[in-house]
């Protein structure tokens, strides 16, 4: 059994700057894709089930994916790293042609294909990192996946407002089929940064080889059924899911059901609050949406920023305690954005209307939330780690992002049929209940049991 080599910082950094390539792409289809969508004719109540895509496609891609990763090996590539390659390239290649997409029904078909590859380079990423550091180092490895998650997110959020704020594009540049040529530009852009990001860590970072029992292992398998090996070994990881693993789920449930929430009614919440209006046609809820971006980049980039704050602070009262104190934050912050409106003034900002518009203090909600985030990237996989077995951590990291994408699709349907009525059709109720959930997922994190490798179910 070999002993895992302590990494300095910038080892830890290259192996994860692959990280910030996906997470660009991640950032651009939040930012972007609905206008896509919308310029080529979609309605507004049909956006929800646009955006299907990416939990369907992560709950069926991620548990797959890491049950193949952990019995992969190439002793020129590796166990995880040539699934984020190829997922890098498919992504890239996606991004490349979405902004030529030129009817609802190519966009959408080219997002499964973008929310596939995404998923099939992200997932093998959080098993590498188990498999690369010592659980001492694990913290900082996930969370400089944080870090890289906000670098991405928020240049792919600000990229085309750069491009015209710099000139080097118009914003009435407009391709044959409506979309402006600067969303065409900032795609071209991430496709670069996924590929290029990817192959540095690849090039840079070396896989530990498996043990002869390991590859003896890996090969048996390879004389069987792929699928009906992967079948099987699902089954078992579920039923022998680790008690940690099990206490995390309501933890994540309401965290990204929160999530949700925030990203589809921020705006309209902004612009009921603050400006006043519920018209979609008028400048308030233009400003709203100005407002919008700028909030969502600024805790993005404070996701980045505490992100390294996190581990001495991991290593002292432990990744749950981080959690819950950040969960806390969040959902205070988000209970907090209803009750504000535009007498509490902290500057004031010039808009393109040529006006001044009053920004409130909603932009401190933005600090708890960013380290909501950064959080939420990297103590639960630091919290999982530890419990899973070593030979499984692909496959349980796969079934862990499940408790994700699922919660998502639960939010998209429950929303759009049942909540939002039940809440009265108020986008504030929303928010509110936002807040309430990321709230309960600090509350549900007290309740887990931290344990070690050793002690992981097998």
């Amino acid at each position: 059994m070999f002993k895992k080599v302590k990494l300095n910082f910038w080892q830890i950094w290259n192996m994860n700057f692959g990280f910030f390539g996906i997470q660009f792409s991640f950032g651009l289809q939040q930012s972007n894709m609905s206008a896509i969508y919308k310029y080529l004719g979609a309605d507004e109540g049909s956006l929800p089930m646009l955006w299907l895509a990416g939990p369907i496609t992560g709950l069926i891609i991620q548990p797959i994916v890491g049950a193949i990763s952990d019995g992969t090996w190439s002793p020129k590539f590796g166990r995880r790293k040539p699934f984020f390659l190829i997922g890098a390239l498919l992504s890239s290649l996606a991004l490349l042609v979405m902004p030529f997409s030129n009817s609802i029904f190519m966009a959408a078909s080219l997002l499964w294909i973008l929310d596939a590859a995404n998923n099939l380079a992200m997932e093998p990423y959080r098993a590498f990192v188990a498999d690369k550091l010592d659980q001492k180092q694990q913290s900082l490895g996930f969370l400089m996946q944080s870090f890289f998650t906000g670098l991405g997110i928020t240049l792919a959020n600000f990229t085309p407002a750069i491009l015209v704020a710099l000139g080097i594009l118009a914003i009435t540049d407009k391709l044959s089929n409506g979309i402006p040529t600067y969303t065409y530009w900032a795609f071209f852009i991430g496709a670069f940064a996924s590929i290029t990001s990817v192959l540095i860590s690849v090039f840079t970072t070396k896989e530990y080889p498996p043990t002869d029992e390991e590859l003896a292992l890996i090969i048996e398998k390879k004389k069987q059924n792929i699928f009906n090996t992967v079948l099987v070994d699902i089954v078992k990881a579920f039923k022998t899911m680790p008690l940690t693993m099990k206490q995390l789920i309501p933890v994540k449930f309401f965290t990204w059901y929160a999530m949700f929430c925030y990203w589809q009614y921020i705006t309209s919440t902004l612009s009921i609050s603050i400006f006043k209006t519920t018209d979609q046609a008028s400048q308030g809820f233009s400003q709203a949406q100005l407002l919008t971006g700028s909030l969502n980049g600024t805790y993005n980039i404070i996701c980045f920023m505490v992100a390294f704050l996190l581990v001495p602070l991991a290593l002292k009262i432990g990744a749950k305690g981080v959690h819950f104190f950040a969960l806390l934050l969040g959902g205070i912050g988000l209970l907090s954005i209803p009750f504000l409106n535009n007498v509490d003034v902290l500057f004031v900002m010039h808009n393109p209307f040529g006006e001044n518009v009053a920004v409130t203090t909603i932009f401190l909600y933005s600090f708890g939330l960013g380290i909501s985030w950064a959080s939420m990237m990297a103590m639960p996989y630091q919290l999982l780690a530890g419990s899973i077995p070593k030979d499984k951590t692909g496959i349980y990291m796969g079934i862990f992002n499940m408790f994700i994408v699922i919660p998502m699709a639960i939010q998209v349907l429950t929303m759009q049929y049942f909540v939002y009525d039940l809440l009265g059709r108020n986008p504030l109720n929303v928010i509110k209940l936002a807040g309430v959930f990321l709230i309960l997922g600090a509350v549900f994190t007290l309740f887990i049991t931290v344990k070690n490798r050793k002690e992981a179910i097998v």
